[in-house]
């Protein structure tokens, strides 16, 4: 899962950004309005954490041109502003949630996983397709109830393409989900993580569809 982080305090956005890698999520790391607004013009994310007091343009202003904009990120405000006036403003101003500082990073974690269910329409916090079950929180993989042991890439790759189950994503789509912008990509990188898939899950799982991309589709 892909997520955006707008946070200028520099300690604890690198301790955050620390923690949600070690939890399995791929994070984008802003320091102010302005270069959040900058990247999600340019890139797709399922969470934006967001601080409201940036430098720049204030998380309320951004939450503003988000929902005005029609943008779908699912947000979580991550402030120390905790009076109950400065939540109601940010859920009103279109937050998903809202989580005061000081916090608990499996708490947040657990609150971004919620918003990704609901961000996906489910409320179940497992993915099954046939005899296939993926359990994000855990980052467990299950086929026919045998825990398959899967690379923390290959695990987010089978993560994208099962939150779509049938959809073609392509190997564009699959790399931004599997690498944020400090990371240095193989022009292979995809094809060898659905190889190895492949090889761990049998090969009628993912189906290549030429010059487009990767969908991943049930079998018997």
């Amino acid at each position: 899962m892909k997520v955006l982080l707008a946070e200028d305090d520099a300690m604890l956005g690198k301790s955050m950004v620390s923690g949600l890698q070690l939890a399995g999520f791929t994070v984008d790391w802003t320091h102010d309005g302005p270069q959040t607004q900058a990247a999600l013009r340019l890139h797709a994310y399922e969470v934006l954490l967001l601080d409201i007091g940036l430098p720049g343009l204030d998380g309320l202003q951004l939450l503003q041109w988000l929902r005005a904009d029609e943008h779908s990120v699912a947000v979580l405000v991550v402030s120390a502003r905790d009076a109950v006036g400065d939540r109601i403003a940010g859920l009103n101003l279109g937050a998903d949630d809202y989580l005061t500082k000081p916090f608990d990073l499996d708490e947040l974690v657990a609150r971004v996983h919620a918003l990704a269910r609901r961000q996906s329409g489910r409320a179940a916090p497992e993915l099954k397709l046939g005899r296939l079950v993926l359990r994000p929180l855990r980052r467990e993989a299950l086929l026919d109830n045998q825990a398959v042991v899967l690379a923390a890439r290959e695990y987010d790759l089978l993560l994208a393409l099962m939150e779509n189950p049938g959809t073609v994503l392509s190997r564009e789509q699959l790399e931004s989900r599997l690498y944020g912008w400090q990371s240095e990509v193989a022009s292979n990188a995809v094809e060898v993580h659905v190889h190895h898939l492949r090889r761990k899950l049998g090969t009628d799982w993912i189906k290549n569809v030429r010059g487009v991309g990767y969908k991943l589709v049930a079998t018997g």
